[in-house]
Parts: structure tokens; C-alpha cells; sequence
């Protein structure tokens, strides 16, 4: 078994292993800054943070639903595990997320309420770094200074979440859904500079509300992150996103509702020791044609070991 890592390994780890949390169950474009970052081989970390959304939140962009105002509390656990990836940097994740809800809207011009809670959709992801960032022991990673650095990972969503046919809202999607993504980050002194771009493919619910089949088209977001780091090892991200696509087809009827959402967050993360961090966060949607309009401030905590 190796020696444990010094403490600015650990610092480094810290701060490079970070979770946006999800605020519901499809949250289409999240904004996370960081996710290019290299661990050492074999660095673990659990992650167990809240979340609190309020406004118009869009958990479908089918849903026959108007008006729709929604106070949405989450608990999300994450678990990470750094790999060697065929001589690459990699990371494996889970985010498993549990949602406390209440919604209110207009349904065939009816003023109705609801509430929901249970677990959301499990979420299963795979991510390397083919650029810029080569697989180390802990022994090599004090050593290791990021320049720049390209990835790619790909994300599933399981339907397992909390699903009744006969609801209309719902804490899970019965369906799967496939996130490939691509990254790019420029490291400087202070800064570092990130682009992503991502795509949500989804497969069709054939036990959508009322007994109705659903169909959806991907959905594009592109996020840019300005991230700042301070001497004290905590760092400020600025988040900017924006999404556009997934219309339904609901029974072969092309719906007209295109998501299409600017999405702006800050995260601060915030060292409490060689094994602990803390990270705040805030985001606000702005709807251009149809999407979710919210905001929403999380707060998480961080532990990693590296075996």
C-alpha cells in the first residue's frame, strides 16, 4: 500500500474534484466548472450536498402544464473514483439524487397543486482526459502542472427515479439518456479558462401521462467558465450556458416547444483541511423562448482519501 499523499496533494484534490448540484431531475444544462481536472490514480471522493430551487422549473418540455411554479429541495450523494484510462487520466461517478417538492400551475385552465418526494434518476458517468493530462500515482502528481487540457466523457441516466404513469409530475423521466460531452480548459498563474460543449440524447417514454408515447429531440448546450484561484487554495468560478433543442413528439405530434435557456452561476469552493472542502453555489436561468426560468443556491461537502 503507498504512503498517504502529502497535504498539498490533497489541497489540489480538493479543489479539482467538484459537483454541481442537480436542482431536479432532467436539469438540462448544468453548470459545472472544473471537470477537466486531473486526479491522481486512485484518489476517491464522496460528496453530499442540498440544493433549493424556486420559480418556473420545466421538468418536461411536453408536459401540458402552464404556469408552473415549483419550490424544489434536493439531497444529491456523488461518489468519484480516479482511473487510469489506458495510460489517460479518467474518472468514474455516481450521482444518485433524492427530491422534496411542491408544484402549482394551470392545467386546462384548472388552478391545481402538487407535491412529490422520492429519488430521482440515477446518473452513471465515464470521463477522460486525452489531452494535457496524463494518468499519475500520487508520488508523480506534486510535480504534475496543468497547461492545457482537452476531455470527453459520456454520462447515462438510468430511469429509476420515483415514476407513476398516471401523474404528470413525476421525480424520474422513464427513460434513459445519454450525455456525451467534450472540454477544453487553458490553465494560467491565477486563471483558467473552460469551453464545453454537450449533447442530450433521449430515448422515448412509451408510458408518458395518459397512456401517450413521447419522443424527444437532443438537446445542444455550450458553457464557458472563467475560474479564479486564490493563494489560500479556494477558487471563485463565473458559469455561463446555454441550451437549445429537445422538442417533443408526443404520439407523432411535433410539439412546439424548443428549449431555449441562458443559464449564468458562480461557485466558490473553499478548503477546510487536507481532506474536507466546501463549495457554494447560485444559479439563474433567463428563458429566451421556452425553458425553465429559476433560481436556485446549493451548498455541498466534500471528503477525499486516497487509498
Amino acid at each position: 500500500m503507498p504512503a498517504p499523499p502529502p497535504r498539498k496533494i490533497y489541497l489540489l484534490v480538493l479543489l479539482t474534484t467538484t459537483f454541481l448540484l442537480s436542482k431536479q431531475p432532467i436539469f438540462a444544462q448544468e453548470l459545472e466548472p472544473r471537470a477537466l481536472s486531473n486526479l491522481p490514480v486512485g484518489m476517491n471522493a464522496t460528496v453530499i450536498g442540498y440544493g433549493f430551487a424556486s420559480g418556473n422549473i420545466l421538468f418536461d418540455p411536453g408536459l401540458p402544464l402552464e404556469d408552473a411554479m415549483a419550490n424544489f429541495h434536493s439531497i444529491v450523494g456523488v461518489y468519484v473514483r480516479a482511473i487510469n484510462f489506458f495510460g489517460l487520466s479518467g474518472k468514474v461517478d455516481v450521482i444518485v439524487p433524492y427530491g422534496i417538492g411542491t408544484w402549482s400551475g394551470v392545467f386546462t385552465g384548472v388552478d391545481t397543486a402538487t407535491s412529490r418526494s422520492g429519488f430521482g434518476d440515477i446518473r452513471f458517468r465515464i470521463s477522460f482526459n486525452f489531452l494535457g493530462a496524463p494518468a499519475l500515482k500520487a508520488k508523480d502528481f506534486a510535480e504534475y502542472r496543468p497547461d492545457k487540457i482537452s476531455g470527453f466523457s459520456l454520462q447515462i441516466i438510468a430511469p429509476t427515479g420515483q415514476y407513476f404513469p398516471d401523474r404528470l409530475i413525476n421525480l424520474g423521466s422513464n427513460r434513459w439518456v445519454i450525455k456525451p460531452q467534450w472540454g477544453f480548459a487553458k490553465h494560467y498563474e491565477k486563471w483558467i479558462w473552460e469551453t464545453y460543449l454537450r449533447v442530450w440524447i433521449f430515448s422515448n417514454n412509451n408510458d408518458f401521462w395518459g397512456g401517450n408515447e413521447i419522443k424527444q429531440k437532443p438537446l445542444y448546450a455550450i458553457k464557458f467558465h472563467s475560474i479564479r484561484k486564490f493563494k489560500n487554495k479556494s477558487w471563485l468560478g463565473l458559469d455561463l450556458g446555454y441550451g437549445n433543442g429537445a422538442r417533443s413528439i408526443i404520439n407523432d405530434e411535433l410539439k412546439d416547444n424548443r428549449t431555449s435557456t441562458l443559464r449564468f452561476g458562480v461557485s466558490y469552493a473553499i478548503p477546510l483541511g487536507p481532506q474536507h472542502n466546501i463549495k457554494l453555489t447560485w444559479v439563474s436561468d433567463i428563458t429566451l423562448e421556452k425553458g425553465a426560468d429559476f433560481d436556485a443556491l446549493g451548498i455541498s461537502y466534500q471528503y477525499g482519501w486516497l487509498k
